[in-house]
């Protein structure tokens, strides 16, 4: 396509997703200013009241119940965790994947776009975030001549999108996650002079050129110009073919066979040609007037995030609703009642003096302001009347009722009752008091299991992109489910020493190029309030089982934010009975255990020189003397757990001496000189 069929295939879609898309954003906007910047009061009726001098009080009833939902998703941040879906995917591969996708949410800081997105989607109704690359060394190093492949290599990263009313997405989308978006545009309005400045070899920087005759609308105002991301994704096919080399089966195109078919005839397909459907995803940076970039993106989707809010789908159109849209107009009326309250108790007039005529001629100044300065005394005429004031009318109680009406209003209306922003209440146990709160969870959870869905596209968007980006052997850091850092190497040949210790070890170690992966989205409570969680419900345990102290202390310990409880943890795990240690060795002494590998070893060399004997001379005494030796090394695991090492040492020689004699062994067979080749017992000595 020119760069003219490219600029007018994006106004025309630019103009489509705008008037599709102009009711949510209004809806949006209104909500916003209501909710997070308190303009409560309708702008016709707040001048009016200003101009009379007469109170305008706003209290926002909203901005809690807002925050509630926010903070919930905040605590409870779904995790990806990646699962092998072919049989040329792996397990520890899977676990490599998956902690490579925490670091990148954390080298990019991904819970600040997160947070914003659900931030949006609940303040107005949608909100959004996007996964970008970025190079892994940003900063180009001194000596450039020496510098390696790595400083091509690019990473992923996640960043947030503050203005969510700067993406547009596709009108046709039906998907719940807008992972079927075919068209998208992220917009921004720079100025003339910062335009200039930043595109320097843009060609229309005349805007009264009459290349720009004729667009306007949103693409440029008099001072300023829209310049837009333009993302394009069109499914495209591909005619593939099965080609033999080496052990396995190859897919190439039809066109990478044909070539190698010219350098090597010998070359063959062992399957029929088929056509495969796959997407091309292009990025076109714009104005109304040009095409200043293009760049092909290496993935299949189109790498912006929408988190939704809720969703209402009415002839063939969506909506998206914030969870405050419908409660707006009771936190109006709870406004008015309140204000009308105030005014009828602080701002009426003051209750007047009633006298005959002539009783106030004595001090009529101090006596017109009685009721706005603080006199000692006033005096009135003699012979008159003492002047007498009207009795207060009282507080407005069908305003406050009324107010208190709204509020419940507001409650009712968002879910969101007083036990779940914090308010006492007549529970007393703790079971009861998290119920109370969860009712509110459970009327908002839909913006968290939006939020959740969009986390499973961010991972399905990343997976798509980890075999084109990491396609180079390099050594990458990955993050446990606990953050613990640590570097893998993925897509490199194993080495010989590698190679010799695992022989049945992969071609390629982590290769993250080959296999196909799924993910699933969890979403919980963080590690680190899990950890928290653990360790209290551990002391209650002991509290209730003391016994339970000496077997749960190391765990008890791990769980601990202290300094240097991994240290005291460490302690208390030497504590622990055998057999309840991780180790292998299950508490034995390494001495112990060195000795009991060396009897295992000299009870197998027995059993074949007792199936020598058996089969020349027919001695079953032989048997009889392994069967004793293999009791006497059972007796002596039982055994060794109380014993140190010194004293298991003075066994086990005592033991090969007994029967390890060449007395014992059948005529002819020779002398034994003990399992790894060292002196007979005789020679070693207890």
């Amino acid at each position: 396509m020119s760069d003219a069929d490219i600029l007018k295939e994006a106004r025309e879609a630019f103009q489509r997703a705008y008037d599709y898309e102009i009711v949510n954003r209004r809806e949006a906007r209104e909500d916003i200013e209501f909710a997070r910047l308190s303009r409560q009061w309708p702008r016709q009726i707040e001048k009016q009241r200003l101009r009379e001098r007469r109170p305008c009080l706003t209290f926002n009833k909203l901005g809690p119940v807002i925050r509630q939902v926010v903070n919930d998703a905040r605590q409870n941040r779904p995790s990806i965790k990646v699962l092998p879906k072919d049989d040329k995917a792996d397990i520890e591969t899977a676990e490599v994947i998956s902690g490579l996708i925490r670091n990148i949410e954390q080298t990019s800081n991904a819970d600040g776009a997160y947070d914003t997105a659900i931030d949006a989607a609940v303040s107005g109704g949608f909100g959004y975030w996007r996964v970008d690359l970025d190079y892994a060394y940003g900063e180009a190093p001194g000596d450039l001549e020496n510098a390696g492949v790595e400083l091509f290599e690019q990473d992923i990263c996640i960043k947030r999108v503050a203005n969510q009313f700067s993406v547009y997405g596709d009108p046709d989308s039906t998907a719940v996650d807008s992972s079927d978006w075919m068209r998208s545009f992220v917009v921004e309005m720079v100025p003339h002079k910062e335009f200039k400045r930043k595109y320097p070899n843009a060609k229309m920087t005349d805007f009264g050129a009459e290349a720009w005759q004729g667009i306007e609308g949103q693409w440029r105002t008099d001072t300023a110009v829209m310049v837009a991301e333009y993302w394009k994704r069109e499914e495209t096919t591909k005619l593939v073919i099965g080609v033999q080399t080496e052990n396995e089966v190859t897919i190439m195109p039809v066109a990478d066979f044909q070539k190698l078919q010219k350098d090597d005839p010998t070359i063959e397909a062992v399957t029929q040609p088929r056509p495969v459907k796959c997407c091309k995803v292009t990025k076109y940076l714009i104005t109304g007037a040009e095409v200043l970039e293009t760049e092909e993106w290496p993935g299949t989707f189109i790498p912006i995030i929408p988190v939704y809010g809720d969703e209402v789908i009415f002839e063939g159109n969506r909506h998206f609703r914030s969870l405050i849209r419908d409660a707006k107009e009771s936190n109006q009326m709870y406004n008015f009642w309140r204000t009308a309250a105030t005014e009828l108790v602080a701002l009426a007039p003051k209750a007047p003096f009633i006298g005959e005529e002539g009783a106030f001629s004595v001090d009529p100044q101090k006596w017109a302001t009685a009721n706005t300065a603080s006199h000692a005394f006033i005096e009135y005429k003699k012979g008159q009347p003492a002047p007498q004031r009207q009795e207060f009318a009282g507080v407005p109680a069908g305003a406050l009722q009324e107010a208190l009406n709204a509020s419940d209003d507001i409650k009712a209306i968002t879910g969101v009752y007083d036990a779940s922003l914090g308010a006492r209440s007549n529970e007393t146990s703790g079971r009861a008091i998290q119920a109370r709160q969860r009712e509110g969870d459970v009327s908002t959870f839909h913006f968290i299991d939006n939020l959740t869905r969009a986390i499973r596209h961010t991972g399905k968007v990343i997976i798509d992109l980890i075999p084109k980006v990491y396609s180079t052997p390099r050594i990458v850091r990955i993050l446990g489910e606990d953050g613990k850092p640590q570097t893998v190497k993925v897509n490199q040949e194993p080495d010989e020493n590698e190679a010799q210790e695992n022989r049945d070890a992969a071609i390629r170690i982590h290769d993250l190029r080959v296999g196909r992966y799924d993910l699933a989205v969890t979403s919980g409570p963080s590690f680190t309030t899990k950890r928290e969680e653990a360790a209290t419900q551990m002391i209650e345990l002991i509290r209730s089982y003391p016994d339970a102290a000496p077997i749960i202390g190391d765990l008890l310990a791990k769980n601990l934010d202290w300094p240097g409880a991994d240290e005291i943890a460490k302690r208390l795990e030497k504590m622990l009975p055998p057999g309840v240690r991780d180790d292998e060795t299950g508490g034995i002494p390494p001495e112990a255990q060195q000795q009991i590998q060396q009897m295992a070893q000299a009870i197998q060399e027995l059993g074949q020189r007792l199936q020598e004997a058996e089969s020349k001379h027919g001695i079953d005494a032989a048997k009889v003397e392994v069967d004793r030796y293999k009791a006497e090394t059972d007796r002596l695991q039982a055994t060794q757990q109380a014993m140190g090492p010194t004293e298991i040492q003075a066994i086990v020689m005592q033991t090969l001496h007994d029967l390890l004699s060449p007395n014992d062994l059948p005529q002819g067979e020779g002398s034994f000189s003990g399992p790894t080749g060292q002196p007979e017992p005789e020679q070693m000595g207890a």
